[in-house]
């Protein structure tokens, strides 16, 4: 079984509804982790959002990196610049792989752009989730 580790800074948003999607695409063949190089709490529009689409995070804790450092990944991948740029060394023979996903924490505007901001973000996690699964065999 493959051992993922999804890597974002605060573990709120991008790398929470990234370990939604790659659990459900993956299904048993991996052990999905999510962690922040900092620690911010699960962000309710997140669960929300993904709660939208059939997924449910609201289960998910926000870890720190340091946590995982005993498990040897297969797969480490940051979904924000500053993830990786501040991404911890781990000894061990995971694949790194990166994509900037943009914060829809950060987005601004009325309520309904805010939330539109997380549906078009969720979209893009949920495609390179998928097309990650795929391209990975996994």
């Amino acid at each position: 079984m493959k051992k993922i580790l999804v890597l974002c800074t605060g573990n709120s948003c991008r790398s929470q509804i990234a370990e939604g999607y790659l659990r459900h695409f993956a299904g048993n063949r991996a052990q999905v982790y999510s962690a922040g190089v900092e620690t911010h709490g699960v962000n309710p529009k997140a669960i929300a959002t993904m709660q939208e689409d059939g997924i449910d995070i609201s289960g998910h804790t926000s870890n720190h990196v340091d946590e995982y450092r005993d498990i040897e990944f297969d797969y480490v991948i940051t979904v924000c610049d500053n993830a990786k740029e501040n991404c911890p060394y781990f000894p061990s023979k995971a694949e790194r792989f990166h994509y900037n996903f943009p914060d829809p924490a950060k987005a601004q505007g009325t309520p309904e752009e805010i939330t539109e901001e997380f549906r078009r973000v969720r979209q893009m996690i949920k495609d390179y989730s998928e097309n990650f699964i795929q391209q990975n065999n996994i």
